[in-house]
């Protein structure tokens, strides 16, 4: 009994493991029923290497096409950075497809792929090739480079070199003020040739067009030599020292006073007054003019000195034809100013500056001393010249003198007659600007001139 029933018992406990063997896989069973798979997911970052079973042969890399769904991995094939990889527990295969980043990377239309498309696999020598290809293209740039480097180092020099140059040739970067210096130190030498100081003339007329070179010039005692230049015989200097003396003055109120000062307008005076070149009465002509410039006590002061009677005898002297415009044009410049300089007085509100100012214009009488001079003779005769210029000066000139000049026009028949001939020749001249803007006329703005003249002497 005692056998069976332990045999009885050790069939039961057969039968128990046997059945728990079978619950065991039947939960197993439905397990792997409700899910589907169990995975293991793997990203491959792009500072990792893919994975390649050994089993591949290295001579034949195939590189795995991801997409947005899981895909099998076949054996040796290589898995793309940023894709991700995982283990199907259900069939045992590995699975990829392409990383959260990578798709959202080509969502935003950054890029259209990251992989190469055109071929699924490469060998490991068109590897070798791409990367032998690359380090070449890589050395022919470096020599590419070096070599414009050399190019543009042949073309300069160094600084270092150039500063050794200058050094040897003890170049000295001289200022303004240490040029004039100079160049007056040498007008000055008393063994210096006529053609050295003619040239320091030139330099320092260059010069002093600046406004402050040319107060400098007056500081440093130059100006009185340019002056006691145009006091000597030599008719070059006086030219090229007259010429200094003009650029020196003009718009320089500072200047002005000091040449007034130190004889300068004087000097002038006598030199048109005197026998010279015409070159040098032409720049004697215009350092008064630039002189005179909004300087009314400089232009008081020329009248005082007989500058009127000295510019009417050199206008009626023989072979002085190319100065007589210039003369005209000084005369009615002085006229024109006192006009503005009058008429501002009424609109602007007075001042003291702008009073004084008046006053010194009030004290140039010149429009009388023109009438009385016989300057309402002279200026017509400028109307006989061939230049339009010319015409158009002394048209311009004889209506500002008009108010002291009417009856001495009214009593020249040969004027009207001048006048109207000229009139007739430049209604012609004013069709030919027909179709033109009216900034571009000429000739109507002469013909409108001489309508007023006309008007004038009747």
């Amino acid at each position: 009994m005692s056998i069976i029933f332990q045999e009885q018992r050790g069939g039961r406990r057969v039968a128990l493991l046997t059945l728990c063997i079978l619950l065991v896989r039947l939960a197993s069973a439905n397990y792997e029923k409700a899910v589907s798979a169990l995975t293991v997911v793997e990203s491959v970052n792009g500072d990792e290497e893919a994975h390649v079973d050994d089993e591949v042969d290295s001579e034949d890399v195939e590189v795995f096409q991801p997409t947005s769904q899981w895909q099998t991995l076949r054996p040796g094939q290589a898995v793309p950075a940023g894709s991700h990889v995982r283990l199907n527990l259900q069939t045992g295969h590995r699975e990829a497809k392409l990383g959260e980043e990578v798709l959202k990377y080509w969502s935003d239309g950054k890029r259209q792929g990251i992989v190469n498309t055109k071929a699924s696999s490469f060998t490991a020598e068109e590897l070798k090739k791409a990367l032998k290809k690359l380090k070449e293209e890589g050395v022919e740039s470096l020599r590419q480079d070096s070599q414009k480097e050399a190019e543009l180092k042949s073309q300069f020099r160094p600084l270092e070199e150039l500063k050794k140059d200058m050094a040897q040739l003890d170049l000295l970067v001289e200022t303004d003020f240490q040029v004039m210096s100079r160049l007056v130190a040498q007008l000055n030498r008393s063994v210096a040739t006529v053609e050295e100081r003619v040239a320091a003339l030139l330099d320092l007329e260059y010069l002093v067009h600046q406004v402050d070179n040319a107060r400098d010039l007056v500081s440093m005692g130059g100006m009185k030599l340019v002056i006691d230049t145009l006091n000597g015989t030599d008719f070059q200097l006086q030219e090229n020292a007259a010429f200094v003396l003009g650029s020196a003055v003009s718009s320089n109120p500072q200047v002005q006073v000091s040449a007034v000062e130190a004889g300068a307008l004087q000097m002038l005076v006598t030199l048109l007054a005197t026998d010279r070149p015409i070159s040098v009465k032409k720049k004697v002509l215009f350092a008064i003019s630039s002189l005179l410039r909004n300087f009314p006590y400089a232009q008081n002061h020329f009248l005082k000195l007989g500058g009127v009677q000295a510019l009417g005898d050199q206008f009626r002297a023989p072979g002085s034809e190319g100065l007589r415009v210039r003369m005209v044009t000084l005369l009615y410049d002085m006229i024109v100013e006192k006009e503005l300089v009058s008429q501002a007085g009424l609109d602007a509100i007075p001042d003291s500056t702008h009073q004084e100012r008046l006053r010194q214009y009030n004290q140039v009488s010149l429009l009388p001393l023109l009438a009385e001079q016989g300057w309402c003779g002279l200026v017509p005769q400028l109307l006989l010249a061939p230049e339009h210029d010319w015409r158009e000066k002394a048209l311009r000139t004889l209506l500002a003198m008009s108010s002291h000049c009417g009856p001495a026009y009214r009593q020249d028949p040969g004027l009207g007659h001048t006048l109207s001939a000229l009139r007739q020749q430049y209604q012609e001249l004013a069709l030919s600007e027909e179709g033109l803007a009216e900034e571009d006329w000429y000739f109507r703005e002469i013909l409108e001139l001489l309508d007023s003249a006309l008007l004038k002497i009747h």
